[in-house]
């Protein structure tokens, strides 16, 4: 990991994501292999995505709304034993941005020669690649810094063409190269206005005891890569919630310590989060939304839109952490 790139990387989001749009708009090279697979089977394929990491966080929210959708698309982590037996009627999806990750090449092997495989990788020549039946590519450019930032919100638009050209199901509301066109807007934006509010941020992240994320559900990817930014970049402790979950599972810490969080606001259940923070005198800031007793109100253009906002929101969390590993 080279950190003394990382604001280079993020510096050239926007750019990344008009030139992505541009070829959603053109149809992403190897799409059609991934159709025929999907044509090949009985029906629609039920769908295995398997990733680690970032790759994971984003295949979940992309799956989400294929199976609202009615597709049958399930996320796995790659390092787990007890994976679905192959089947004619399953196809791999195996989501990895340098090709490499040794838990996603473990996991395939047992599919190989008998379930059709796709490879989601910013590497084409990689070794993932050259052991899947169709290869689409990120095309997220060279991440100097070593840190998945370009390449996890790429994920996002180039897994949904996957797996619509897998299973035929169009969910309303697709990344498709508008939504990633007005998220290229959306990042430079929020870049240009940084210093409005980075040190803020950055105070109330660098508390004692750290800090924790809480999103959506349909969001909650930027919960967990905003905590992962934060833990692989400076080396900070942070720790990421699902809104609704956190009342199950971390709430008991707002007694005991510093409390506090980053909510991306937009959950049902960001008024019961706070509630208890609030009465336990912990600190808190929002982004995509102004909420009650937030320290500060991060916004973006677009931040009502779902899609636009998980392929730019965590710009916070990544600007936090480049300020605080300076």
């Amino acid at each position: 990991m080279d950190t003394a790139a990382f604001r280079s990387d993020l510096e050239l989001i926007p750019e990344t994501l008009a030139r992505l749009a541009d070829a959603l708009e053109a149809g992403l090279p190897g799409l059609d292999e991934v159709a025929a697979i999907g044509r090949g089977s009985d029906g629609p394929p039920r769908v295995l995505v398997l990733g680690m990491g970032s790759s994971r966080y984003a295949a979940d929210v992309v799956a989400r709304r294929f199976r609202a959708a009615g597709a049958t698309a399930t996320v796995e982590l790659a390092s787990v034993d007890e994976l679905p037996p192959p089947a004619p009627d399953l196809a791999v999806v195996a989501v990895s941005a340098t090709g490499g990750s040794v838990e996603v090449l473990r996991a395939i092997e047992r599919y190989r020669g008998t379930t059709p495989l796709v490879a989601v990788t910013n590497r084409p020549g990689s070794e993932l690649a050259a052991r899947a039946d169709a290869v689409v590519e990120l095309g997220a450019g060279v991440e100097a810094s070593g840190v998945a930032c370009r390449t996890f919100r790429a994920t996002f638009p180039v897994l949904d063409g996957v797996l619509g050209a897998l299973t035929g199901v169009a969910p309303a509301d697709r990344f498709d190269a508008e939504v990633v066109r007005r998220a290229a807007v959306a990042n430079a934006g929020l870049l240009e206005a940084s210093a409005d509010w980075l040190e803020a941020a950055t105070e109330l992240v660098a508390g004692p005891d750290g800090v924790w994320t809480l999103a959506p559900a349909e969001r909650l990817s930027s919960a967990q890569q905003s905590a992962l930014m934060l833990r692989e970049v400076p080396r900070r402790g942070a720790f990421a919630s699902e809104s609704g979950d956190w009342s199950h599972v971390d709430v008991y810490l707002t007694k005991t310590q510093d409390y506090r969080a980053l909510v991306f606001a937009g959950s049902h259940w960001d008024g019961q989060a706070l509630e208890w923070m609030r009465e336990r005198g912990s600190r808190w800031g929002s982004v995509g939304g102004a909420l009650p007793g937030s320290e500060f109100a991060i916004r973006h253009e677009h931040d009502d839109d779902a899609r636009v906002a998980v392929l730019t929101e965590t710009l916070v969390g990544e600007l936090v952490a480049e300020r605080l590993l300076r």
